[in-house]
């Protein structure tokens, strides 16, 4: 008996919808818009968010990356006895880490020579020249795609051995294999031996991109000290500037999560007690990830925040057509009550036909939610989408609320009607 009851109610409803096609589509257009922009601002944002944290990851959860930085310039910076810009991370810094922090796993020194040109035959191109340990791809999280990296024996000999990065591949050798070729960096000639995977830049502490973003190519720390030592000369602006740097980077990989934070503390002090001034910093991606996170999350609250206004503009224009509904249909509620229809039962009817019109619109417009991003935001303005299924349940379940709730007053205001003066209603 309830079944049937349910079923007639629902019955009547779709009826009474399909009367006025017109007018319930431009009412429930108010909810698809509402539920689309919902799930397409979140898709953007746990897209973007998501691509954010795959790349601090990238930076290892469990590495300390330690970089120098060039101080303000005055005119304690200079040396008092070169000419040379000195500062940054010394050789003594890593040896001080090493033997105060017995927990650190493994200690990564790296230097990097900017603004090389690296050139192969006619192909030529500005980038640079990095300097460092065999065990950078296990810390770094970097990882070949031909070839090998530099070996123990090429840091003894200080060969002059190369690995390129993706985008000097693609610029030196658009047609050919790289492996045993010869490229020039400076007045050096290095033989090419593996070709590092390409990746995407990851945020660093203040935004810049990382290692393997740019054209890099890697050769023994060895192999740079012994080309280009402490001091690197430049010509700017028609003067020769130089810059005494021995370290550019270090990255000190922790045991375990749980002793990131501490170790990072043990090494700031360290830096501190071995440096005048601040000419370092302290990147702990770990931080960056935490940070991230509470990042998206205060993110698709705002997204989520915004798209739910039109979600609720979107049940003022339900409520208000229901209303113009119930004046439009007073004479049959007369004669339904004439007939012996309860309160209860126009009540129901009223609000069955607005959760009907509400869920409508609330499934078209998640058909469109998980369309769009891929098929409109992604294509056109490459920019990353994930949809997730919490969105989508999330804007359905408020398109149905808003419907109920906005339904309300209008089914209330359609029962409590004079059943005498709605049959004398023209």
């Amino acid at each position: 008996m309830l079944g049937f009851r349910v079923q007639r109610t629902v019955s009547m409803g779709l009826k009474s919808l399909w009367l006025h096609k017109l007018r319930a589509v431009l009412t429930a257009l108010g909810i698809i818009l509402g539920v689309t922009s919902v799930i397409v601002m979140l898709a953007v944002g746990e897209g973007a968010s998501q691509a954010v944290q795959a790349q601090i990851r990238q930076l290892g959860s469990n590495n300390i990356i330690l970089r120098s930085k060039k101080p303000p310039e005055d005119s304690s910076t200079a040396s008092a006895t070169t000419f040379a810009l000195s500062y940054g991370l010394k050789y003594l810094d890593a040896e001080r880490i090493k033997a105060t922090v017995p927990q650190a796993d493994v200690i990564v020194p790296a230097r990097h020579i900017d603004s090389e040109y690296i050139v192969r035959y006619h192909h030529r191109v500005s980038g640079t020249v990095v300097g460092t340990v065999p065990w950078y791809t296990e810390v770094a999280k970097r990882t070949l795609s031909q070839g090998r990296f530099l070996t123990s024996l090429d840091m003894h000999r200080r060969a002059t051995v190369c690995v390129l990065n993706g985008p000097i591949v693609r610029k030196l050798f658009p047609f050919h294999d790289p492996l045993g070729a010869v490229v020039k960096a400076g007045s050096s000639d290095y033989r090419v031996v593996g070709v590092l995977e390409g990746r995407n830049a990851a945020p660093g502490a203040n935004g810049a991109a990382s290692e393997g973003s740019g054209v890099e190519i890697y050769v023994p720390i060895t192999t740079l000290q012994s080309r280009y030592g402490d001091t690197i000369f430049k010509r700017r602006s028609g003067q020769f500037q130089a810059t005494q740097v021995e370290l550019h980077r270090i990255i000190v990989r922790s045991p375990s999560l749980d002793e990131v934070v501490p170790i990072s503390k043990a090494v700031e002090q360290i830096l501190a007690y071995g440096h005048t001034k601040q000419d370092y910093e302290v990147v702990v991606p770990l931080q960056l990830l935490e940070s991230a996170e509470e990042t998206k999350r205060l993110t698709n609250l705002l997204l989520g925040s915004i798209a739910a206004i039109s979600l609720l503009v979107g049940g003022i224009g339900i409520m208000n057509i229901m209303l113009a509904t119930v004046t439009e249909r007073t004479r049959e509620i007369g004669i339904r009550r004439a007939l012996g229809a309860r309160r209860t039962d126009i009540i129901v009817q009223f609000l069955t036909e607005t959760i009907l019109l509400a869920a409508g619109g609330g499934l078209l417009g998640v058909a469109l939610g998980v369309v769009l991003p891929h098929h409109v935001v992604t294509r056109f303005f490459d920019a990353p989408t994930i949809v997730t299924a919490r969105p989508c349940i999330l804007a359905f379940s408020v398109s149905v609320g808003v419907g109920l709730i906005f339904g309300i007053y209008p089914a209330y205001r359609a029962a409590t009607m004079d059943p005498i003066e709605a049959l004398r209603h023209e």
